[in-house]
């Protein structure tokens, strides 16, 4: 084998391998840019916008782009999003990559596509969100939020909650709670995306990972609404 067809042998072979994580990285970008669309087109509509008074005191903020449901008698709800954490000086940390899955029974039947929500109102519910996994409903309080610009998180449910979650369907689906529903860090998009299988509470909290793009346009985003 000639040195110029060595090289081209090895050239190919770096090639091969970096394409899987360079298709993969992008597709953590593609999550955050997904999620910042959806925080602006939601807040856009005003008169059925998450209320700028319940933002304006968010803990954290989630979006999960597209989550998938689907159900016969039984459901399955699949999602990728991303959190970010407001810090003591009003700046917005860099987002941690989660998955939500969830399985519900009962009457229901049909297939739908959501975008969803969560707003996390105080420390715990982040401490606990944070966690490998947790359950929705069972290791944090949640309430369907109120919509609106005037609108205020006014129930004592809605007061209690340490989440409160929003969803825009696209499709047909009935029978399907949030509650149940268990979020897990997502350490293999942190690695591919930051370059190293971060905890999400280093993200969060300790600011692991810098800002790649495009994460500067989803905290702009967070600035703008979430006074």
């Amino acid at each position: 084998m000639t040195k110029r067809t060595l090289v081209m042998a090895c050239l190919a072979l770096l090639a091969s391998v970096a394409a899987p994580r360079a298709e993969k990285s992008s597709d953590e970008a593609r999550r955050i840019s997904d999620a910042t669309e959806v925080f602006q087109e939601i807040m856009g509509a005003e008169d059925k916008a998450i209320p700028k008074s319940i933002l304006g005191r968010a803990e954290a903020i989630a979006v999960f782009p597209g989550t998938k449901k689907g159900a016969f008698g039984v459901g399955g709800t699949r999602g990728r999003g991303i959190i970010s954490l407001r810090g003591k000086d009003g700046a917005w940390s860099s987002p941690a990559f989660l998955t939500l899955t969830g399985v519900s029974f009962g009457l229901q039947i049909g297939g739908q596509e959501t975008d969803l929500v969560l707003v996390i109102n105080n420390r715990k519910g982040v401490e606990t969100l944070v966690k490998n996994q947790f359950k929705l409903g069972a290791d944090a309080s949640v309430a369907a939020g109120p919509v609106g610009r005037d609108a205020q998180a006014g129930t004592d449910l809605q007061m209690r909650a340490e989440i409160l979650s929003y969803s825009r369907a696209r499709g047909v689906f009935a029978g399907v709670s949030i509650n149940g529903s268990t979020i897990r860090q997502d350490r293999d998009a942190h690695e591919r995306f930051y370059g190293k299988p971060y905890l999400s509470r280093q993200i969060l909290f300790d600011h692991a990972g810098g800002a790649p793009a495009p994460v500067p346009a989803w905290q702009a985003a967070l600035r703008k609404f979430a006074k």
